[in-house]
């Protein structure tokens, strides 16, 4: 027995959001997760607009979601971790408009698991390898490659667990050509687990490690391990290893560690730089309320890349670093913009900023400047001893900037969402109507709607044609007297 289910009215949150060549072309499109349902979006250059190429049900819930290319292909996969205890691999079909299955791999029950991998999904760069993680313990690496017909194949798995451990995030380095490698944020409880009077949960030290993948060994290793802050929660990859044919790096490597108040540049066996998150000067702020990054997205242009970090209150932060080859000069920061706070930030190398909204509607945004020529002020790590990392640590003096209007980015397409629906009810308020509608209160905050639905078919308008006066009669009639499939229509106006 096979039970199908369909909701009358499709998820409209996003849960997750990824960009890439899915379907070959030149164009980039856009794969969101809305929770039990996989869609893939399309903006249009010319016009901005967001159209939805394809969507799918998947009949479970999708925990996670990236997209990888392999070496020298041309099109983008995507990676699916969700409740079933499988991973996933689709590839989507432009011939016949759907994702195909490339591989599934079962490595657990399922059910969203503590222990069962599937909540953390982080790739190698150079799409040689994916790291799936659970909530604890568990770390799974899998090799992706080719074979003889340039198929996409995918090896068993190689276990990197770490028993008693916490996992916060994971990110895969871009290390270049060299052994794949993934960093990871970690708490061990051990000592926590086994004192009743919580002074070793204070003292819990979160670890920073990168594991390795020997990819002439066939095996994971812990190869570099190091405190950071406590408050650490999201790492973000920064660019790195030697370009092609070239003795120059595209980056210095290792990650930005994002925790509250502040951002720490982090790399093996290099000094650490720190910046403070600049905050909203208004004279109601809390001293006492610290300020954490909940998005964040990397963008690499020729020659230079950036990053767009997003506080918990929906500003947007631009990240650069100054570097020389892998010797990184100094961490900088600046206030961007401001916009709906996002579970996603997708940046399109047309020019576009996709914001998967948290709560209300998802917005597309086109970039106007990348503000470099404002008159924001810009914070540095070279401002304050020792890159900011002074010893002992201590809080680094609050950066403020006062908010204002757009003046980066430009709205051009809204992508309409109930979610939260904090209450509904199914009444008949509309006069000379039988059916009942269904009015909502969606939304939080400034952004809170109230929506009225009905049942109904979308219309789609095919062709608009303007007519010379007014018209008070219309009909159909044949192209043909013995046709019967194609009707024109006969308009009579009163001119």
């Amino acid at each position: 027995m096979h039970l199908y289910n369909l909701t009358l009215q499709p998820p409209t949150a996003i849960t997750q959001a990824i960009v890439g060549n899915f379907s070959g072309a030149r164009q980039q499109e856009i794969i969101v997760s809305r929770g039990t349902r996989i869609e893939l979006l399309r903006p249009d250059v010319q016009t901005g607009k967001v159209s939805t190429v394809v969507a799918s049900d998947v009949f479970g819930s999708i925990r996670s979601l990236v997209a990888f290319r392999l070496t020298g292909g041309t099109k983008d996969y995507a990676i699916v971790g969700s409740d079933s205890g499988r991973i996933v691999i689709l590839d989507y079909d432009p011939k016949t408009s759907s994702f195909v299955k490339v591989h599934q791999e079962t490595y657990g029950k399922s059910g969203a698991r503590r222990i069962v991998p599937g909540q953390y999904l982080a790739t190698d760069p150079k799409g040689r390898s994916v790291m799936i993680a659970a909530m604890e313990k568990a770390k799974l690496v899998y090799i992706l490659n080719r074979d003889a017909a340039a198929n996409l194949t995918i090896s068993s798995p190689l276990e990197a667990h770490k028993n008693n451990a916490i996992i916060h995030h994971i990110v895969g380095l871009d290390v270049g050509f060299e052994n794949p490698t993934f960093a990871a944020l970690e708490v061990d409880y051990t000592e926590a687990d086994q004192d009743p009077t919580g002074e070793a949960f204070n003292n819990a030290e979160k670890m920073l490690t990168y594991y390795e993948l020997d990819l002439g060994l066939n095996h994971v290793v812990r190869k570099w391990s190091e405190p950071t802050d406590p408050r650490a929660n999201l790492l973000v990859q920064v660019p790195g290893g030697q370009l092609a044919s070239s003795d120059r790096y595209d980056g210095p490597s290792g990650v930005l560690v994002c925790c509250e108040d502040h951002i720490i540049y982090r790399h093996m066996d290099a000094p650490q730089h720190r910046v403070p998150i600049p905050r909203r000067k208004h004279p109601l702020e809390e001293p006492d309320r610290g300020l954490i990054i909940t998005a964040a997205v990397m963008h690499k242009m020729k020659g230079a890349f950036f990053f767009l970090l997003q506080s918990e209150e929906g500003d947007l932060y631009k990240v650069t670093i100054d570097h020389d080859e892998q010797d990184v000069r100094a961490l900088k920061i600046k206030y961007f913009d401001t916009v709906p706070v996002a579970s996603s930030l997708c940046i399109l190398k047309s020019g576009f900023l996709f914001v998967a909204a948290e709560f209300g509607n998802h917005h597309l945004y086109q970039f106007q400047k990348l503000g470099d020529d404002d008159n924001e002020p810009e914070f540095s790590s070279t401002d304050y001893p020792s890159f900011g990392m002074a010893e002992p640590a201590e809080p680094l003096p609050r950066a403020y900037f006062r908010p204002r209007p757009l003046d980066n980015l430009t709205l051009v397409d809204e992508l309409e969402s109930l979610d939260p629906v904090l209450d509904a009810k199914v009444l008949n308020l509309l006069p000379n109507s039988d059916t009942p509608q269904i009015f909502a209160a969606c939304g939080r905050g400034a952004r809170s709607t109230f929506r009225m639905l009905r049942h109904g078919l979308e219309v789609e308008e095919v062709v608009s044609s303007d007519l010379p006066g007014i018209p008070n009669a219309v009909w159909t009639t044949k192209l043909k007297e013995d046709g019967e499939l194609r009707f024109s229509t006969t308009v009579s106006c009163l001119v």
